[in-house]
């Protein structure tokens, strides 16, 4: 360990105008184990005052160290804080009365022998069922016995170093170990230990160990060392402090009340975004989901209508196709009107007053497609030198008419030809007998096929 000297310890801190207050009346805690040494409690200075450290039971940073306190001395015109060292021999320690083996010079509470720390049961709390290292020896003070914890000044102790003290305090030194200067931080920031809440009797006067603050090992102090008498400027100062800390406190709850505020209302912005994002979202959502599906509706519907359309259209293409294929028979089959042309290519044998005569043979197919029987092509078609030719043809072509020898009389007498031009009306009584009869009679057809096609006449004559 490192050697400091005392110097550097001495007139530590800030110089403080108003003495502590009195040492409180407390009772040590048991040591926790061997090798333990006792650290007297003490006042010391903060921003709000004195604050009390409690004192307690600390491991030392080597063997063979002990501990001497540190304490408050009147330097002239302020108090200043002398620290406290480990070290060989107990130093100075302001001739203060800490109590526990510090009655003002040197230390009685023990000493090591061989490695090992003796403890004096006198003024220590030993369990001597578990630590057998153990004397007991009376502690006789020099000093006045009270509970003045300062040096100097109006009203403190007025030792002095003796020259074995001050041997000491020029010694090696080691400052105080971690635990220790953690032990100083806790009691700091303790509201209860300070002087001017408690009125010099802490609530934690000590504890077994350092920083433990709570359970078995905290000892409350009995009573104050000294009625307390807070000065004004302390009383003042404690007042600004409270008060600075009380508007502090209350402006960082109206921050804090305003930033919950700003953040419930942000966040109730937010979550209103959200929500109307989302409801404008799934609007969306459910728009182009219903006009996918009224789309697709329109699209299959139009589907089916072509479908349907197409269908009707196959089924009327096929039902007219039916239909023809099953009346093409009964046309092609129908030839009676080509007789009508070789009839009207001879106007010699002038068939329409025989046919005027029987109705019974019912040559009205026939006679229907022959414009023959007009007076105007009947002359036209007289030509009178060619009848002899065509008589084969012309009884071949009566023979249909019930094969009656009605066209072989008929062109037997060709007076006619001789006969006054108006006679020929008789000729027009058959086309308007003609137009009365219904053409299409199925019953005529067959009897027109067992006749000669007038098509293969043509070879012989022209139509």
């Amino acid at each position: 360990m490192l050697a400091i000297p005392a110097a550097s310890f001495a007139q530590f801190g800030v110089a403080i105008t108003i003495a502590p207050p009195a040492l409180p009346v407390y009772t040590q805690p048991m040591v926790p184990a061997e090798g333990y040494l006792w650290t007297p409690g003490y006042w010391a200075n903060g921003d709000e005052g004195y604050f009390w450290v409690p004192g307690t039971w600390v491991q030392p940073p080597s063997v063979g160290l002990l501990w001497t306190p540190g304490y408050w001395g009147w330097g002239g015109n302020a108090f200043s804080w002398n620290e406290g060292y480990w070290g060989g021999e107990v130093g100075f320690y302001g001739g203060v009365n800490y109590g526990f083996g510090y009655g003002g010079v040197g230390y009685g509470g023990g000493y090591w022998n061989n490695g090992a720390f003796s403890y004096n049961t006198s003024v220590n709390n030993v369990n001597v069922s578990n630590i057998h290292n153990v004397y007991n020896k009376t502690v006789i003070n020099e000093t006045t016995v009270n509970h003045v914890s300062y040096n100097g000044g109006t009203g403190g102790i007025t030792a002095r170093p003796t020259a074995a003290e001050e041997t000491a305090s020029r010694g090696q030194h080691t400052p105080p170990t971690s635990m220790q200067t953690e032990h100083v931080h806790a009691a700091s920031t303790n509201h209860a230990l300070l002087a001017s809440v408690n009125q010099g009797r802490p609530a934690i006067a000590a504890t077994a160990k350092p920083g433990e603050f709570s359970g078995a090992g905290v000892v409350a102090a009995k009573q104050a060392g000294a009625p307390y008498k807070a000065p004004a400027a302390e009383n003042k100062a404690a007042e600004s402090k409270a008060a600075a800390s009380k508007a502090t406190e209350n402006k960082a709850a109206e921050n804090k009340a305003t930033e919950n505020k700003a953040a419930e209302s942000k966040a109730t912005e937010n979550k209103a975004t959200e929500n109307k994002a989302a409801e404008s979202k799934a609007t969306e959502n459910k728009a182009a989901e219903n006009k996918a599906a009224e789309s697709k509706a329109t699209e299959n519907k139009a589907a089916e209508n072509k479908a349907a359309e197409s269908k009707a259209t196959e089924n009327k293409a096929a039902t007219t196709r039916s239909s023809e294929n099953k009346a093409a028979p009964a046309t092609h089959e129908h030839p009676a009107p080509k007789p009508t042309t070789t009839a009207h290519a001879k106007p010699a044998p002038k068939p329409a007053p025989a046919a005027h005569t029987k109705p019974a043979s019912k040559p009205t197919a026939t006679a229907h497609a022959q414009p023959a029987s007009k007076p105007a092509p009947a002359a036209h078609a007289q030509p009178a030198p060619r009848p002899v030719e065509k008589k084969p043809a012309e009884t071949k072509a009566a023979a249909p008419a019930e094969k009656q020898p009605v066209e072989t009389k008929a062109a037997a007498p060709r007076p006619a030809e001789n006969k006054p031009a108006p006679k020929a009306a008789p000729a027009s009584h058959p086309a308007t007998t003609a137009h009365a009869q219904p053409a299409p009679h199925p019953q005529a057809a067959p009897k027109t096929e067992s006749a000669p096609s007038p098509e293969k006449k043509a070879p012989g004559g022209k139509d």
